[in-house]
């Protein structure tokens, strides 16, 4: 039987009827557990989107890497959203193999975590990540980069807070499609360009940007992203789940090109300067 603290999460968590769930093969088995109640209460998994990108090959990482923020901001919306892309920063630097950059992301990941009140649970996971880091084990890595999202998200869940947790996850999401998008557009790559028609997983957040907390929804940056998110979808072909049409047609290069200037645009809103 369930404890009454699973039961009352579960209700506070239960999305309104008709409401676009998280796609199946980007829920992670670290997110299957007791505190959530059922699956379609988790965000996608940031380690599950980086799989999905497993065939892009080898990662043009002297055009992807990025300076990590040296401030945080004050706003909590926007410390989740950064924390998200750094989390996808680490799953980057550890496909390229890029070992002393993962302390300065680590203890980016860490500080952004005690911000949103989840440092106790991340604390473990980045000394086993700068543990790791100098034994090259690459796997162990991924493994608690994916546990960090799933600890933050743990957290956000017991204090009610939600939102938090699903602006992780697309923060984890803008920038794993800019490294899709940069890495099939030079040289232009049909297969890879490929990976970025995912309209099932841009819905879902469109979706979860309409059913943050009222007040929320109204910040500047939410406003931008769900605008921004709308137009990406609408470049893709859109979305109907109950569409026969089959899958999206693939970009073409050059609309690779627009996709990465629009999702760049979508990262500097919420990169602290």
């Amino acid at each position: 039987m369930r404890s009454l603290a699973t039961a009352l999460i579960t209700i506070a968590l239960a999305p309104p009827l008709g409401a676009q769930e998280v796609p199946e093969d980007l829920i992670g088995d670290e997110h299957v557990r007791e505190e959530f109640g059922v699956n379609q209460f988790t965000t996608p998994s940031i380690k599950k989107l980086f799989e999905d990108l497993d065939d892009l090959g080898t990662l043009p990482y002297d055009r992807l890497k990025r300076e990590i923020p040296k401030s945080i901001p004050r706003d909590r919306s926007l410390v989740a959203l950064g924390l998200g892309t750094l989390i996808s920063d680490g799953f980057l630097v550890v496909q390229a193999e890029k070992v002393s950059e993962l302390e300065k992301i680590g203890r980016a990941v860490l500080k952004q975590a005690k911000v949103l009140g989840a440092g106790m649970r991340v604390t473990k996971h980045t000394k086993s990540i700068l543990e790791s880091s100098g034994l090259g084990e690459w796997e162990q890595l991924k493994d608690e980069l994916s546990k960090t999202q799933a600890d933050v998200e743990a957290e956000m869940v017991m204090l009610r807070d939600v939102d938090i947790a699903h602006l992780v996850a697309l923060g984890g999401w803008l920038r794993a499609f800019e490294i899709a998008a940069v890495t099939a557009s030079d040289p232009y790559v049909e297969r890879k360009a490929a990976k970025l028609t995912r309209t099932d997983l841009i819905a879902y957040f469109i979706e979860t940007l309409h059913g943050l907390e009222p007040k929320l929804q109204q910040r500047p940056h939410i406003i931008a992203l769900g605008e921004g998110l709308e137009g990406i979808l609408a470049d893709l072909g859109g979305y109907d789940p109950e569409s026969e049409q089959g899958p999206p047609e693939i970009p073409d290069q050059d609309e690779v090109i627009a996709l990465t200037k629009k999702v760049r645009s979508l990262l500097t809103l919420i990169e602290a300067k």
